[in-house]
């Protein structure tokens, strides 16, 4: 169950490919890769914080909760901190299991909680300035269902 919490880009095809060659006695593998999205049309980047330590263990009990609910085989969490710019990749969420029910019932899960409760902090900038993210109703809504 890697968790990776980084600064550096990293290669989604080549993250998806090594897990799923990982996982070798799974019949689904679900992949989901996050971007930062430009709403407004003006952002010209994320600065996304952190508190190193902390962070890496909240999403790796995350993942094992994840894990032991839905039986999976195996789980990879990677979630960028820093400066990212709009279409850069954010985070990617991959789900190993026997059948693709559980895997898609963990990976959604997954990128539930990394919107809502994961110990990010995300501010955009733009041509209006700056401002921090504000946690969405419908985020939280989305997490209640679990």
């Amino acid at each position: 169950m890697p968790v990776r919490v980084q600064a550096e880009p990293f290669d989604f095809g080549a993250e998806a490919a090594a897990f799923a060659a990982g996982a070798t006695s799974a019949g689904a593998v679900v992949t989901f890769l996050g971007v930062v999205r430009d709403d407004s049309g003006s952002l010209s980047r994320m600065e996304i914080e952190h508190y190193p330590g902390m962070t890496e263990r909240a999403l790796a009990s995350i993942a094992a909760e994840a894990t032991d609910r839905w039986h999976l085989l195996d789980a990879l969490v990677i979630h960028r901190h820093g400066s990212l710019l709009p279409g850069e990749a954010i985070m990617m969420v991959a789900t190993a299991a026997r059948h693709r029910a559980e895997a898609f019932a963990a990976a959604d899960f997954l990128m539930d909680y990394l919107k809502s409760r994961a110990p990010f902090w995300k501010k955009e900038f733009g041509a209006d300035g700056a401002a921090w993210v504000a946690a969405k109703d419908s985020d939280e809504d989305a997490l209640s269902r679990w």
